[in-house]
């Protein structure tokens, strides 16, 4: 091979490069661009995220607070919840970067292919992350909330005092209820653990939705079959809860929430997996007749 076919070999590769290069600094303009505008509106960000909190609290919100302990913590937090927002508003921006870079080295099926994708990938993740928001989030502050103690004697201290009164005797036979606290036990949250808890579970949600687009992508490359998946139903049931159980917080409804919707995806993936089969078989009944 001469110098000059070296050359040569090396000007698409320098395109390339030179295409990527150019992708990637609009996706990171886009994403800058959306961080600015983001953090000058995190306050009403954030105050939207606190929403939830405020409904679990009820009528019982006067007097109440929310904290940070350290002078930074507020600001990186600010700094945090415009970053993600950041993220999920520039990614039809990046996606479309994607897509220009790669199409062109792509046929016509694999375009087909490929561009449903992004456009479901953030569908998906927002039906998630607003599932979180609207549903769980109210749900696991309210029960989260209820370990809250006013310092008073307890249901149990109250009917034992009523009950000994009544029936002097039975106090040789039931348990002595704690002595009453001298302070209320108050939730006073912190900014930072209320953002990284409310960002884990929107996350987790958002994430959990991708599972038709993992399995159909797996599908498309044959990975896994509809028939397989099908076969497997019944160990989602059980892997669906138990990630539902590390993912949210401890309470049952919380769980179910999540659990419920990943079984639901499930089954439309084994219902998806089995479309592109169908497709890849009537194309290769095509390809065989021709």
């Amino acid at each position: 091979m001469n110098e000059s076919e070296i050359d040569d070999s090396k000007a698409p590769l320098m395109e390339h490069l030179i295409e990527f290069r150019n992708r990637l600094v609009y996706s990171v303009i886009a994403l800058l661009v959306a961080f600015i505008l983001c953090y000058l509106v995190a306050e009403d960000l954030f105050a939207f995220l606190v929403r939830p909190l405020v409904e679990a609290m009820g009528d019982d919100i006067e007097g109440r607070r929310m904290i940070f302990t350290g002078l930074h913590e507020a600001f990186f937090t600010y700094i945090k919840i415009a970053f993600f927002t950041a993220m999920f508003v520039s990614f039809p921006v990046v996606a479309t970067q994607i897509w220009i870079f790669v199409a062109p080295g792509l046929y016509k099926n694999e375009k087909g292919a490929f561009l449903p994708f992004l456009v479901v990938t953030p569908v998906l993740f927002f039906l998630g992350g607003a599932l979180a928001y609207e549903i769980v989030m109210p749900l696991a502050w309210k029960f989260l909330l209820s370990f809250e103690s006013s310092g008073e004697a307890s249901l149990y201290s109250r009917a034992f005092t009523a009950l000994i009164a009544e029936f002097p005797n039975l106090v040789n036979y039931l348990p002595t209820p704690a002595e009453p606290m001298a302070l209320p036990i108050q939730s006073e949250t912190r900014v930072s653990e209320y953002l990284s808890l409310s960002m884990k579970l929107i996350f987790a949600f958002g994430l959990c939705f991708q599972l038709p687009v993992l399995l159909t992508l797996l599908g498309r490359v044959g990975i896994v079959s509809s028939a397989g998946l099908k076969a497997k139903f019944k160990y989602s049931i059980v892997f669906a809860f138990i990630a539902a159980a590390i993912l949210t917080p401890p309470d049952p409804l919380s769980q179910i929430t999540l659990a419920i919707p990943i079984i639901v995806l499930y089954g439309i993936s084994i219902v998806s997996v089995r479309m592109v089969e169908k497709k890849r078989e009537a194309r290769e009944a095509l390809e065989d007749e021709d």
